[in-house]
């Protein structure tokens, strides 16, 4: 039996993707909650709940743009010109972000200031990512394997839709995330937080899941028609258990179960676009074998990419488990 590397890469960088989704989403979404914790003792007890695998997180959104560059190229080419604008904004947002959780702690009296760039750039950071997701969904033009759509293509209501409820769920994954790490009165309000943001996140999936199958044909077959119609119906159920876990789990004062249940509804969200976009890796335009690279260049990136990918995972896993445990704002970890 003959494996094809296309749908072999393909999988590398959908699982690169979603590990920077779920990672890097509950720092993001430590910033953009900031706001509701006016208090400096309270961010610095947040802020050091990530602060010692933060900069990792990261590493999984360089591996993924960088193994769509060198294994999908054309996809490159053409969704870069097509969502230069909303890709730029999010880049000098993550930057902008990294410097202020460093600046803050060095500059005490503008450290407000600080405060406010960490929560607009981990605010803009996750719209824009939310934007481009939308923007893929609704589709691409493309001509001559080149994009051949306007400058504003990319700014629609749908795509806005997309960017307010990936910020939603950043929130959601940042308060659970402060709910399982913290203590005392933090964890209250994440608690609280955490239910009206299930609720918000809930209503936002909604909207754009009931929206995307009215945005092309090819994901009204996906959700409607045999046999894919009988996966996608698990979807939404498995959504609605995933949020009540989540409620139980933070109305019970559990730690660990509110978290892992806002992960799975990240996970299922992530099913339903995989049965969305699949076989396409830009929606109606190219599929995963028409965008691929040559052979020999998929076996060579392979091979490195065969020591790479275990290497993150164990130096992650590694961070994790040396820094487990809920942080206290006198001893740090315990």
């Amino acid at each position: 039996m003959t494996i094809d590397l296309s749908f072999v890469w393909a999988a590398i960088i959908a699982f690169a993707v979603f590990a920077y989704i779920i990672l890097d989403g509950f720092d993001l979404g430590i910033g953009i909650i900031f706001p509701a914790f006016p208090k400096r003792h309270d961010r610095d007890l947040m802020t050091n709940t990530i602060a010692p695998v933060w900069d990792g997180n990261e590493t999984w959104l360089v591996m993924g743009g960088g193994g769509l560059m060198a294994v999908f190229p054309p996809v490159y080419s053409i969704v870069f010109p097509a969502l230069y604008l909303p890709i730029i904004i999010m880049l000098i947002s993550l930057i902008f972000r990294g410097v202020a959780f460093e600046f803050r702690w060095r500059t005490r009296p503008g450290s407000h200031l600080w405060d406010i760039a960490f929560w607009l750039g981990s605010s803009l950071a996750a719209i824009m990512q939310g934007i481009t997701l939308g923007t893929l969904i609704q589709g691409i033009k493309v001509e001559n394997y080149a994009y051949a759509g306007g400058t504003w293509d990319w700014l629609s209501l749908f795509s806005v839709l997309c960017g307010l409820a990936l910020l939603a769920g950043y929130a959601l994954l940042g308060a659970t995330w402060l709910n399982l790490k913290t203590s005392g009165d933090v964890q209250a309000r994440c608690q609280s937080l955490a239910k009206h943001l299930t609720i918000l996140l809930l209503a936002l999936i909604g909207v754009v899941s009931i929206w995307t199958p009215f945005i092309n044909e090819i994901y009204f077959q996906r959700w409607f028609q045999w046999p894919t119609a009988f996966f996608s119906s698990f979807v939404p159920l498995l959504l609605a258990i995933c949020a009540c876990l989540v409620l139980m789990g933070l109305q019970q004062g559990k730690d660990l179960q509110p978290f892992l249940a806002t992960l799975g509804v990240f996970v299922l969200s992530y099913i339903g676009l995989g049965i969305s976009f699949y076989p396409y890796i830009i929606p109606g335009a190219l599929t995963i074998r028409e965008a691929a690279a040559p052979l020999t260049s998929l076996q060579f990136l392979l091979a490195g990419t065969a020591v790479l990918m275990p290497t993150i995972l164990s130096y992650t896993g590694y961070a994790y488990w040396v820094f487990r445990g809920k942080v206290r704002p006198e001893d740090g970890y315990h």
